[in-house]
This record gives structure tokens, C-alpha cells and sequence, in this order.
């Protein structure tokens, strides 16, 4: 069963940092984009960053920019999202993906996703 396990949501104040990883299961995504989108209450899903299968592009949300960086290790299958400076309003369920098409992971809903996790939730606190 193919899978992606997301891992290091938890509480934190605001202005603080937390990293979340995400590793692939029962397939290798060495040849798949991946990213991190979120959902908080009451709202919908947006992207937050992802990286090229390459590791040559990478993508940042407005709101994120300057704040969180993404990174992947082929070798472990997995992505990795630093959050830095946290705000109350970047509390949500962050939920990592793989695609193969850029622009899918890059899309505002990540509508037809190939793979999603099952999410980490993070909660700041102001």
C-alpha cells in the first residue's frame, strides 16, 4: 500500500519553529514533485510550498515566503518543511503530496493529486 506518513505537527508559541517531514511508503518518489499544502478551520485547502522532482525549483505561498523552507532526501523517500517564525495563522492540518505534474502541485487545491498523507496538525499559539 502506497503511503505518505506525515510527522513533527505539535503546539508552539507564535514566533516560534517547527519542521515537519514526510516519508513515502511503498513506492520510491524519487521521479515525483512533492509538497506540503494546509487547511485550517473553516477554510480551504491551499498549497504552501513544494520541490521538483529534480530538486532544481521549489515553490513558496505568499504567505510563507521568507518563512518556511522545503527540502527532500531521495535517498529516504521523504520531504521536509521548516517552519520558521510561526503566526496564529499559520495553525492547520498540513497534509503532504506527490504528483507528477508541476502544476498540480502547485495548484491552488491540489485538485488530482496522485498521493496525499493523512495530515500533522500544528497549533500556534499567540
Amino acid at each position: 500500500q502506497v503511503q505518505l506518513v506525515e510527522s513533527g505537527g505539535g503546539l508552539v508559541r507564535a514566533g516560534g519553529s517547527l519542521s515537519l517531514s514526510c516519508v513515502g511508503n511503498g513506492r520510491t518518489f524519487t521521479n515525483y514533485h512533492m509538497g506540503w499544502f494546509r487547511q485550517a478551520p473553516g477554510k480551504e485547502r491551499e498549497p504552501v510550498a513544494a520541490i521538483s522532482s529534480a530538486t532544481a525549483n521549489t515553490y513558496y505561498s505568499d504567505s510563507v515566503k521568507g518563512r518556511f523552507t522545503i527540502s527532500r532526501d531521495k535517498a529516504k523517500n521523504s520531504v521536509y518543511l521548516e517552519m520558521n517564525t510561526l503566526q496564529p495563522e499559520d495553525t492547520a492540518v498540513y497534509y503532504c503530496a506527490a504528483d507528477r505534474r508541476w502544476a498540480t502541485i502547485t495548484s491552488a487545491t491540489g485538485s488530482g493529486m496522485d498521493y496525499w498523507g493523512k495530515g500533522t496538525l500544528v497549533t500556534v499559539s499567540s
